[in-house]
């Protein structure tokens, strides 16, 4: 059906005045922050918000549908409103919609049942209305009372980051819509309700320049090209473990897969060069991000024990430790203000048609002797390479 202009502007009309009363009933309820918290470019008066579109359907049919983009584009609102079946709800500019009722359903449960996200935090991730995921809730009846209990022995429970939550406390601006393709969360032994998560890769520098970046911040070698990276997901595999490969524009692929233990999980990461020329310089960031774990998300390096290739952080009462290492190590360092820390490897120079690959770890330790539980892991058959 297409609709006349008078029909469109009266549905852009009823969406703002739709919008005007929903933002006013957040104010009242304290849900949204008062215009004088705002930044000055964004400041808006309430009655300015909540009388708008009594002040355009005031003007002529002629001037109303001008009036009211003007109106829409000054406060931001254009491409919320571009469609009127939008109704005021813009969908997040990281969204992933599942593709389908048994991926809705999965992400739901990682959601809410291990996550513990809010409604707003699912939104972000999906798109979805809170409507939509409220009656998806009740239809795969997914909540925290339906949660399943933990099995005894079981592995660390290791899950794709579902996104809709930034995975830093600070720093927020180094790391704009983060890709959770490259991110798995990890949780604590000692509290189901904690996690890091760990991203592998964050980014791969290369005598290229910038090959990889997990978010946007600095150009990489495609960003600066204009050429956009098309998103990806995590495979799980018969094993449990945790896979993801993507392939750059220039034939050099890259791959992660986690697996999960009782004891530990461990990583790998891999790299193939198709390209005519050796590659060099193949630095790797891979980050341990602290904000989900409970006792250890103080933005400090005063937390955190540095032997390379080992680096662990210590809980506040000193006897719960997280621990991870990437070898060969090329830096081990941490950044309070994310807070995270690092282990990062380098691959060896990898000439065409080569496959060169990395071993990472990631563990807990309750106990005094955190020197005698490095000694140990480095140990393990995993880092030996056997």
């Amino acid at each position: 059906m297409k609709l006349d202009s008078i029909t469109l502007d009266s549905l852009r009309l009823d969406s703002l005045r739709k919008t005007c009363v929903n933002r006013e009933a957040r104010f009242a309820r304290g849900d949204e922050a008062t215009t004088d918290s705002l930044p000055r470019r964004r400041r808006v008066s309430r009655w300015t918000i909540t009388h708008l579109g009594t002040l355009i359907s005031t003007l002529s049919s002629r001037h109303r549908g001008m009036a009211t983009w003007g109106i829409l584009l000054v406060l931001g609102l254009g491409n919320v409103l571009a469609t009127p079946a939008c109704a005021g709800a813009e969908a997040p500019a990281n969204a992933r919609p599942p593709k389908n009722d048994e991926d809705l359903q999965q992400w739901l449960e990682n959601m809410v049942w291990y996550h513990r996200f809010t409604t707003d935090e699912i939104r972000g991730a999906t798109g979805l209305e809170r409507e939509a995921i409220e009656e998806a809730l009740r239809r795969f009846n997914i909540s925290q009372a339906t949660r399943p209990a933990p099995k005894a022995n079981e592995p660390l429970r290791v899950l794709p980051y579902p996104g809709g939550r930034h995975p830093r406390v600070g720093f927020l601006e180094g790391a704009i819509d983060p890709q959770r393709e490259t991110k798995v969360s990890v949780f604590t032994p000692w509290d189901s309700t904690s996690y890091v998560v760990v991203d592998v890769p964050e980014a791969i520098w290369s005598n290229l320049g910038l090959t990889y970046l997990a978010h946007t911040h600095i150009d990489t070698i495609w960003s600066a090209e204009k050429v956009a990276l098309e998103p990806l997901e995590w495979t799980r595999l018969p094993d449990d473990s945790l896979t993801c490969r993507r392939v750059l524009p220039n034939k050099i692929s890259f791959g992660a897969r986690v697996r999960s233990g009782r004891d530990a999980v461990r990583m790998e990461l891999w790299l193939k060069n198709q390209t005519p020329r050796t590659l060099s310089d193949l630095r790797v960031q891979n980050c341990v991000m602290l904000k989900g774990a409970v006792g250890f998300e103080q933005e400090t390096s005063k937390n955190k024990l540095v032997k390379k290739p080992f680096i662990a952080v210590r809980s506040g009462s000193g006897r719960r430790w997280i621990i991870t290492a990437w070898l060969p190590c090329d830096r081990a360092w941490s950044n309070p203000p994310v807070p995270c820390m690092h282990s990062d490897p380098k691959f060896p120079d990898c000439k065409p048609g080569e496959i060169q690959r990395l071993r990472g770890w990631l563990s807990f330790y309750e106990g005094g002797d955190i020197d005698a539980e490095l000694r140990r892991i480095q140990e393990d058959p995993w880092l030996r390479g056997i």
